[in-house]
């Protein structure tokens, strides 16, 4: 497999704008919560979130994803009016500051919640329950927008239990590919998925080895592909068993140098969007990736 393959040829659409995901895409994680694993109460006020979306654009991200309720294990339940008060304001003041040309992601899987903030102007359903909640195809379906289904078992709070395979990457593409058969048959169109292998969700350390070394094998879905591993335990696992100390115990935030060469192996191997804390950071193999392939491409 060569290290510069170009990106498989996709593209999203919504309202009037079109995303070309055969170039790469880098998605800036706004948590606008309390409680998020590694930022949780940074960004939950407008002011800070505005401040941190305008350094994220700054730094080259193109999407920014907008997250209201934690889903790390044992995170607790947030109410649908709570959820709505955090990122409608936030989407709005994106807008008022910064314009329609920013895409902007809900990670959310509360239909009321997207609803809400489609209403102010989100462009993207990011939703690790693929949709799975009452009413959440149908209402993807009727406002036909890009959504993002994610592989995960169970619930957040269950996810751990789940995590037992025989073949990992070929379970998650089956399972990816019944998914994307059902919220079809809800009405949503094949052209506005894009697929997440859902890194940290029901998945250990060596499933985590598995699919991060095969992630190629997904471009078989036919789709367009997220990958999100940003600060997520399998990183503190690895650098963990690196046998160098001064690595060994991190913080989630001393993860992302792990994280953005996750990031590049993800995209040698068709993702077209990469999720991520450190914009600035993963830019830069962005940016190196870009040009290298441009050099290969005329060398050719």
């Amino acid at each position: 497999m060569s290290l510069f393959e170009p990106l498989p040829i996709y593209s999203v659409s919504s309202r009037d704008k079109v995303l070309d995901l055969s170039q790469p895409h880098i998605m800036g994680i706004l948590n606008v919560t309390p409680d998020s694993f590694s930022d949780g109460g940074q960004f939950n006020a407008v002011d800070k979130a505005l401040q941190h979306c305008q350094q994220m654009m700054s730094e080259g991200a193109t999407i920014i994803d907008i997250g209201g309720e934690s889903t790390r294990p044992n995170a607790d339940p947030v109410a649908t009016s709570a959820e709505i008060q955090r990122v409608v304001p936030v989407v709005q003041a994106i807008r008022q500051y910064f314009g329609h040309d920013i895409w902007l992601s809900i990670d959310t899987s509360n239909p009321a919640v997207m609803q809400a903030a489609f209403a102010a102007g989100a462009d993207i359903w990011n939703d690790v329950r693929a949709l799975k909640r009452e009413g959440a195809a149908q209402l993807a379906a009727a406002l036909d927008i890009p959504v993002m289904l994610m592989h995960m078992r169970g619930e957040p709070t269950t996810m751990n239990d789940l995590a037992q395979y025989d073949d990992v990457v070929e379970e998650v593409s089956t399972e990816l590919a019944a998914r994307i058969d059902e919220v079809l048959t809800l009405g949503v169109k094949r052209e506005k998925i894009i697929i997440d292998p859902g890194f940290g969700f029901a998945k250990n350390y060596e499933h985590h080895c598995a699919l991060l070394s095969q992630l190629k094998k997904l471009q078989a879905l036919g789709l367009p592909m997220m990958f999100g591993i940003s600060r997520k335990r399998f990183l503190a696992e690895v650098l963990s068993r690196s046998g160098v100390e001064a690595v060994a115990n991190t913080q989630a935030l001393e993860r992302d140098a792990a994280g953005m060469v996750a990031g590049l192996f993800a995209l040698q191997q068709g993702a077209s969007i990469i999720r991520t804390h450190n914009v600035a950071m993963m830019q830069q193999a962005v940016a190196l990736w870009t040009q290298l392939s441009a050099y290969n491409k005329h060398q050719s």
